[in-house]
């Protein structure tokens, strides 16, 4: 059974191996009798009950994915910090301070679309995502603070650490399992979520307003809501794949990966919140 998680399984990683495929061919083109991927990493503690990880010194650790998710987090935050003091958010300067946040997002997203492709994490590319959408991030949060109150901004950055702890709290008492039917579900939901938004979206630029009204009134609080169900169900595969990382004895570099995984997903996360806030204050 190959890992449910796609950045995995992308990488030749399954159970029936107990390792990564790629590492099998290098181990056995070298003549070594002993791949450390493929000594069973997901064998059982018979006291416990619970996996035991490879007792490697270069594999993937807990405070490894913390520490690069820290690092990963904290460039978007300085960066939204920044662009908040730094770029005007008054009517006269409006349209530039948009148009950077725009850039810059359009940027990130062909920064993340590399590294997707990429059969390893390049942390110079997850930074600079992760810079670029903190640009956007501040932009959009400053002048939503300057219209609506700084509440609003509040109330999505609260809005999203609660989904996170509660998906944790969910995850790791295991009312949420993360498997193939789960995993399936997930993306054919999300894939058809955003194409929606982008037909929303190029009717809004054609034809003005609002598009089709998924973003705005009721059926902008239902469609925000499903958004934030699926960053929920997103985060449960980003903890799914730090779980089968340490438990596999995965690079220590994969976790930049799960790193950039949990970032998009509070990206995606809060800016939901901030359009259902949005939509609740009065002014969507």
């Amino acid at each position: 059974m190959r890992s449910s998680n796609p950045v995995f399984s992308r990488r030749g990683f399954s159970r029936d191996t107990g390792g990564y495929a790629g590492f099998d061919a290098q181990y056995q083109q070298a003549g070594t009798a002993t791949n450390p991927y493929a000594t069973n990493p997901y064998a059982t503690d018979p006291a416990t009950g619970m996996p035991q990880a490879p007792a490697r010194t270069n594999a993937m650790t807990m405070d490894d994915v913390v520490s690069r998710t820290a690092m990963t987090l904290g460039t978007l935050i300085v960066t939204a910090t920044l662009s908040w003091v730094l770029l005007p958010v008054d009517p006269a300067n409006l349209g530039k301070s948009y148009g950077i946040g725009i850039g810059a997002a359009l940027v990130a997203f062909v920064l993340a679309m590399v590294q997707s492709f990429k059969r390893k994490p390049v942390p110079a590319l997850i930074l600079g995502y992760a810079a670029l959408e903190g640009v956007f991030l501040g932009v959009i949060s400053a002048a939503t603070s300057t219209y609506l109150g700084p509440g609003v901004v509040i109330q999505a950055v609260m809005g999203t650490m609660c989904v996170f702890a509660a998906v944790l709290f969910a995850y790791r008492m295991r009312w949420i399992r993360v498997n193939r039917r789960f995993t399936g579900f997930v993306m054919a939901a999300a894939m058809g979520f955003i194409l929606l938004m982008l037909a929303n979206s190029l009717f809004a630029l054609f034809g003005g307003g609002d598009g089709l009204g998924f973003r705005s009134g009721g059926l902008g609080l239902l469609f925000g809501a499903i958004g934030v169900i699926l960053g929920a169900c997103f985060l449960a595969m980003d903890f799914k794949q730090v779980e089968d990382g340490i438990a596999y004895g995965a690079p220590r570099e994969e976790s930049w990966l799960a790193a950039f995984g949990l970032t998009l997903t509070l990206v995606w996360i809060y800016l939901e919140m901030l359009r259902i806030f949005q939509i609740l204050s009065g002014d969507d």
